[in-house]
C-alpha cells in the first residue's frame, strides 16, 4: 500500500491538496494519505495528525505569535515521517514550514514534491538553493514557472490551475442570483476580506466601512460576505456591531464563495487565491490588504514586482487596482468599486483578460499533477 505524506495548512492549499488525492485514488485506491490538511482533505479520506488552522496565519509579526507551537508541530511530524518512511511528501504551498520539513526529508532519502512554486518571481529569489536543497520536483501553476527551474537539480512541471478547470468559462449570473434569491436587477458587491483570523483581523472593519461609504453614493446596493469559518464570521459580525452595520444590506455566507463572486457585479477582495478565483469567474474587483505594519515593512522590502495580485501577475499589466496597507482606506476602495460599477466598458474590457487567463490556466490540473506523483509511488 502506497503511503503518501501531505501538508496543507490554508484553505486554498487543502482544495489544491484534495483534487490531487482524488485523481491519485483513481490509480491508487489503496493509497494511504496522511499528515497536515484541512476538511475537504479529510473529505477524500486524508488522515489530519494535527488541526490545519495551527498554520493558517500569514506575516511576519503574526508568525512569531505562533512559533514555538508550529515549530513543535513541525518537528514531531518530522520525527513521525522519518519513521513511517512514507513512499512520497507532498507539501502544498506553505514554503516557509515545508521547505524546513522537504529538506531534511530528502537528506533521509525520501522524494520530497512541492505542489505550488514559492513565489520567487514576486520576493525571495535567494530562496532558490533552499528549494534545490529541499525539493525533488515542482509543481506549478503557472505557465511561467518552469523556466525558472532551468538549469537547476529541481525537475518542474506546469500542471496549471485547478480552480481554472472547476469554474465553468461561462457563468449565468442570473441562474446564480435566483439561486441565491438576489433581485437580477439590484446591483451587488460581493466583499472577500480573506479566509484567515488575522486577515479579518486587519480588513473587516476597512471592509465594513468601505461598504457604508458605498450606500451613501449608491443606496440601493447589497452586499455579499462568504466567510469560511465560524470564527472569522464571528469576527465579521463584530465589525459590523461596532460600526453600526448590522442592519445594513449585508448577506452573511458559509462558504460559497464563487457563488457570492458570480453574483456580483464587482468584487472587494484580499490579495491571496481569492483575487484568482474572483478572474476566473470572470469579475472586476479591487484588490486590499493590510498587515501590521512591520510585516509590512519586512514585505515591502523583499518585493520587486509591481503587483501583488495574481490576475495582474498573470496579465503582466495592472488591469485592476490594488490598495495596500495605508493606501487601502475605505475613502479609496470606496472610489475604486464605484468606478467599476459605472464604467461598463471598463467591466468588458477586465472580463476579456480574465477570459485569456482562465483558457492559459485551465490544464486539467489534477490529473496532470497526478501523472507527476505517480513514477515516485511506482519506482517505490
Amino acid at each position: 500500500m502506497a503511503k503518501i505524506a501531505m501538508v496543507a495548512g490554508e484553505a486554498s492549499s487543502d482544495q489544491l491538496a484534495a483534487h490531487l488525492i482524488g485523481a491519485l485514488k483513481q490509480h491508487l485506491p489503496d493509497a494511504k494519505f496522511y499528515g497536515i490538511g484541512g476538511p475537504k482533505m479529510q473529505r477524500e479520506g486524508f488522515e489530519s495528525l494535527w488541526p490545519a488552522e495551527t498554520l493558517a496565519v500569514r506575516g511576519y509579526a503574526e508568525v512569531l505569535r505562533h512559533y514555538r507551537a508550529i515549530t513543535a508541530m513541525r518537528r514531531q511530524l518530522l520525527r513521525r515521517l522519518l519513521k513511517d518512511r512514507p513512499d512520497v511528501f507532498i507539501g502544498v504551498d506553505g514554503s516557509d514550514f515545508n521547505l524546513w520539513l522537504e529538506k531534511r526529508l530528502k537528506r533521509s532519502g525520501i522524494p520530497t514534491i512541492h505542489f505550488v512554486s514559492p513565489s520567487i518571481w514576486a520576493w525571495r529569489k535567494n530562496r532558490m538553493d533552499k528549494i534545490i536543497q529541499s525539493v525533488s520536483h515542482i509543481l506549478a501553476l503557472y505557465p511561467f514557472e518552469p523556466d525558472l527551474y532551468k538549469g537547476t537539480a529541481v525537475k518542474c512541471s506546469y500542471v496549471g490551475h485547478p480552480l481554472a478547470d472547476v469554474i465553468p468559462l461561462e457563468i449565468d449570473q442570473r441562474a446564480v442570483r435566483e439561486r441565491l434569491d438576489v433581485a437580477a436587477d439590484r446591483p451587488v458587491i460581493a466583499l472577500l476580506p480573506g479566509s484567515r483570523q488575522s486577515e479579518l483581523y486587519f480588513m473587516a472593519e476597512t471592509f465594513v466601512e468601505t461598504a457604508k461609504l458605498l450606500l451613501e453614493r449608491y443606496p440601493g446596493l447589497q452586499f455579499l460576505v462568504p466567510l469560511v469559518s465560524r470564527e472569522t464570521r464571528l469576527q465579521f459580525e463584530t465589525a459590523l456591531w461596532k460600526l453600526k452595520a448590522d442592519e445594513l444590506p449585508f448577506t452573511l455566507m458559509f462558504g460559497h464563495a464563487a457563488d457570492a463572486v458570480a453574483a456580483s457585479d464587482a468584487v472587494l477582495v484580499a490579495s491571496g487565491t481569492a483575487t484568482l478565483e474572483t478572474a476566473l469567474v470572470g469579475r472586476p474587483m479591487v484588490i486590499a490588504y493590510k498587515m501590521s505594519p512591520w510585516s509590512w515593512r519586512l514585505m515591502r522590502s523583499m518585493r520587486y514586482l509591481p503587483w501583488v495580485g495574481l490576475p495582474n501577475i498573470l496579465a503582466g499589466r495592472y488591469c485592476v487596482p490594488e490598495l495596500l496597507q495605508d493606501e487601502a482606506t475605505p475613502e479609496n476602495l470606496a472610489q475604486a468599486l464605484g468606478n467599476l460599477l459605472v464604467d461598463r466598458q471598463a467591466r468588458a474590457g477586465i472580463a476579456r483578460v480574465f477570459d485569456s487567463i482562465h483558457r492559459l490556466l485551465r490544464q486539467d490540473t489534477a490529473q496532470k499533477a497526478a501523472d507527476a506523483v505517480l513514477p515516485y509511488l511506482q519506482r517505490a
